[in-house]
């Protein structure tokens, strides 16, 4: 049987083990239909100097693990331990728990967040803990299981068993590359958190979220120059390679985004962008990468122009300096990673530079004399300042 000394030998250095909790959080947060009730998350911010790694089961199981520059301490509540407080004739925590943990740490112990004043301390079955400079884990007094199963993915770290976890909690398949690549500590990306979770990132879903909140709705539709509600462009295309078009969105200087390709459940759709001008670019594989440019970049059109860091964006952080706090939260609401600038705009060059050879530059129909032309001058595709913030253009 597990106790909280056994679990001790097993878990990892601080560094190691803040690390997995940030994945799990991570995991957990991609994989759900609804974030908001993950068991698993993380709050760099906890407090001043603190940061907080929480896990709730929502069935009256939950555990904390604070990092401070004294130490960590972990708490832990298991519900159905004979341990509980909540089962004792005298209500306190079972002697033994907290009685040892050393004076730079108990004032954790008093976080409002946990405490409960009917107990007079934090409900608590287990504690662990670890002070700056020490080389391993303690834990209380104790001899009974007090931890239960909670603990079972910070001793067995493996990326099967959280495979395991989260296949079983959700009830459906999880890949285990992705698993793999956020618990080695690599940026969640679209492609990662749409391996993960499908239907979160489908065109369909990514729609229905940005309508369901304004600010979302408001900033596409005036500084992201992606208004869901114009839908009607100035005249109809077609495609060399023979995709259909659907218009999403538009911008009010006339311009039109489309879906490109059948509509599928869950599936994406490549997104082209036309201007008023007869001008016209492949602009992002999907919906997804297409909403994160008008949120990260959102003066793109001047990348395709020439324009390069610094100058780049230049302008709008001046007019709209809270920008990067503002991003950060809408990628937060329409469950999109957080990404970069250099990340976006190389990956805008790079896909803008496809469209004429995979058939994206529109023709329209039964007038040959209107042709479109691309956005992307030949000598700005992948040029190096998309990258090392030099300009890549004299203008």
């Amino acid at each position: 049987m597990s106790t909280p000394h056994t679990t001790a030998a097993l878990l990892p250095d601080p560094g190691p083990l803040r690390a997995h909790l940030r994945a799990l959080a991570v995991l957990d947060a991609a994989i759900s239909e609804d974030p908001s009730l993950c068991s698993y998350s993380f709050h760099p911010a906890w407090g001043p100097g603190v940061e907080a790694a929480l896990m709730d089961n929502g069935s009256g199981d939950d555990f904390s693990v604070l990092f401070t520059p004294a130490g960590v301490l972990i708490r832990c509540f298991d519900h159905e331990s004979p341990m509980s407080p909540y089962g004792r004739d005298d209500a306190q925590v079972w002697p033994g728990v907290l009685d040892d943990v050393p004076a730079p740490l108990r004032p954790l112990l008093d976080e409002p967040a946990f405490y409960d004043e009917t107990i007079g301390a934090p409900p608590a079955t287990a504690c662990l803990w670890r002070e700056t400079g020490d080389t391993a884990w303690r834990t209380g007094s104790q001899d009974a299981d007090g931890s239960g199963s909670l603990f079972h993915l910070l001793t067995d770290r493996s990326p099967e068993a959280v495979q395991a976890h989260f296949e079983d909690c959700y009830e459906r398949p999880v890949p285990l590359d992705a698993i793999r690549h956020v618990l080695a500590g690599h940026p969640l990306t679209l492609a990662t958190a749409r391996a993960l979770n499908p239907a979160a990132l489908s065109d369909e879903a990514l729609l229905r979220r940005a309508a369901a909140h304004p600010e979302v709705a408001d900033y596409l539709a005036c500084d992201g120059e992606f208004d869901l509600d114009r839908t009607d462009p100035i005249e109809a295309i077609t495609l060399p390679n023979g995709l259909p078009v659907e218009p999403v969105a538009g911008c009010g200087a006339g311009g039109t985004h489309y879906l490109c390709g059948p509509a599928t459940p869950d599936g994406t759709r490549p997104v082209l962008y036309t201007d008023s001008e007869g001008r016209a670019t492949l602009l992002a594989d999907s919906l997804a990468e297409a909403l994160t440019l008008a949120i990260v970049l959102p003066s793109w059109h001047d990348a395709l122009a020439g324009f390069r860091p610094p100058a780049l964006n230049a302008d709008y952080l001046e007019d709209n300096p809270h920008h990067p706090t503002t991003r950060a939260r809408l990628l937060t609401t329409l469950r999109l990673p957080p990404t970069t600038e250099a990340a976006v705009l190389h990956h805008l060059l790079t896909t803008a530079s496809r469209t004429v050879p995979d058939g994206f530059l529109p023709r329209v129909p039964e007038d040959e004399e209107a042709a479109f032309e691309p956005m992307l001058a030949p000598d700005e595709a992948g040029s190096p300042g998309s990258h090392d913030g030099t300009t890549g253009s004299a203008r």
